[in-house]
């Protein structure tokens, strides 16, 4: 028989403004539709348009920009999500000491790519030893995921299960990003928007 997929979604009436997570991507595909799924919480999720190719540089230029121009205000978030790819250490510094300058910042990063995330949601994400084979397996579960995208494919339970094994992986958690492949810190900014939600009372009591 057939899971029923249980819904995130529940209106709050606790709490009339609703925190904003404000999210540079290296990505302009997977990653924009894959944080759209926390929409269905009373949570605002801004995922910044990409112009051009992505560099440390251009995507905290694209974050600063926005929170100049919006209402950044106490309970919000600012998030950069990268990928490892062929980034340079002195590069990814650059974001990570940018992540530090307010505590309502952060930088998620995957190695080698936020394909290794999305893998998380259905296996261990065991033996990959490069970019190619995280696509290779990601494809044996989600085929054509990069034509047709679609963020209905994760389930709450497999978003989970996606933060239990990237923090299996990430022990002891890294203080600044992974430096092996088949790691992941996109965890922290999903369990942050989640427990964000719960602290609202946002998500359902039945699928805490």
């Amino acid at each position: 028989m057939q899971q029923k997929r249980r819904s995130l979604n529940r209106q709050s009436d606790k709490l009339d403004y609703r925190p904003v997570f404000i999210i540079s991507t290296e990505g302009s595909s997977s990653e924009p539709i894959y944080f759209d799924i926390f929409k269905q919480l009373n949570i605002a999720i801004n995922c910044l348009k990409k112009v051009g190719k992505g560099s440390p540089d251009k995507i905290i230029k694209r974050m600063q920009s926005e929170l100049h121009e919006c209402n950044f205000r106490a309970s919000d978030k600012a998030w950069l999500v990268v990928d490892k790819d062929k980034w340079t250490d002195n590069q990814l510094q650059t974001l990570h000491n940018w992540s530090k300058k307010d505590a309502r910042y952060g930088t998620a990063l995957s190695n080698p790519k936020f394909e290794y995330w999305l893998l998380l949601h259905f296996d261990d994400g065991n033996n990959i030893n490069s970019a190619r084979e995280c696509e290779e397996r990601l494809e044996r579960h989600y085929p054509n995921y990069e034509k047709a995208f679609d963020n209905r494919k994760f389930s709450y339970q497999h978003i989970c299960d996606a933060i239990k094994r990237a923090k299996r992986r990430d022990n002891p958690p890294c203080i600044d990003w992974p430096k092996e492949i088949g790691q992941t810190t996109v965890y922290r900014i999903v369990e942050l928007i989640l427990n964000t939600a719960r602290e609202r009372g946002d998500i359902p009591e039945e699928i805490l």
